[in-house]
């Protein structure tokens, strides 16, 4: 009758510990629009490069964006967007982090100093992803499409610099997009780069009857492309998250 009882209770108690309740790992992403997902209906042009990511995903990893339009390191503390990710981390998931477009923003509400509070809130997404057990993956903002006398120009300032600084400082993984966007998009040359970008005819779309000029933007093609870039540097640099990528020829989903 002991032995039993010991059996059930052990049972129980695996049943119900949170090893076994987490049910995998889970990748979560944070940051702005460029990393985002879009609206799909009504059709518009725009897409983040992460509302891609789940088809290059196995079954055995969870994913979650809470990446959000127009966010900063700054505003997406301070309305609290961050507390839903943290109270769901466990150990065995990611966190990717990217902010930089909305940080150069004038306004009060977004607005940080590369070398201090961006700094700063991009420490606190480390240290706190690392307390509950989870991988904190940094990435730079990939770079913007904007060209002066077929000169592409460098419109994140010191942002990319200091997220560099802190993932070396603090040994994280860095799936740097603003330099291999920068590579991408100079070797390209500035008409093929436009094609990466939310550009739309007068028309095109029934939601934008005035169409549409974007050079921050991704649109599906240009999202997959940056998707693909941000792949290929979770594989150099981030191997126990690209272990749960899908190599090769895709079979169906719960094959």
């Amino acid at each position: 009758m002991q032995v039993f009882l010991k059996l059930a209770l052990l049972l129980l108690f695996f049943v119900a510990s949170p090893l076994h309740a987490a049910d995998g790992p889970t990748l979560f992403v944070i940051g702005d629009s460029t990393v985002s997902n879009q609206s799909l209906i009504p059709a518009q042009p725009l897409r983040g490069w992460a509302q891609m990511l789940p088809l290059y995903l196995k079954d055995d990893l969870k994913m979650q964006n809470h990446a959000k339009s127009g966010q900063s390191s700054r505003s997406f503390l301070l309305t609290e967007r961050w507390q839903p990710v943290l109270d769901q981390l466990k150990a065995g998931d990611f966190v990717i982090i990217q902010f930089g477009h909305n940080d150069s923003k004038p306004d009060e509400k977004r607005h940080t100093e590369p070398q201090r509070e961006y700094r700063d809130n991009l420490l606190r997404f480390i240290r706190e992803t690392r307390e509950q057990g989870a991988t904190p993956v940094l990435a730079t903002s990939p770079c913007r499409c904007v060209w002066d006398k077929g000169v592409l120009r460098d419109t994140l300032g010191g942002y990319p610099p200091a997220m560099r600084k802190v993932a070396a400082e603090q040994k994280v993984p860095l799936l740097d997009l603003e330099a291999r966007t920068e590579e991408t998009f100079k070797q390209l040359g500035e008409a093929r780069s436009r094609l990466y970008f939310a550009n739309a005819e007068p028309d095109e779309f029934p939601s934008m009857p005035k169409g549409h000029k974007d050079g921050t933007h991704f649109n599906a093609y240009g999202a997959s492309r940056i998707c693909d870039i941000a792949v290929s540097e979770m594989q150099k640099n981030v191997p126990n998250l690209a272990a749960h990528l899908r190599v090769g020829v895709l079979e169906p989903r719960g094959k």
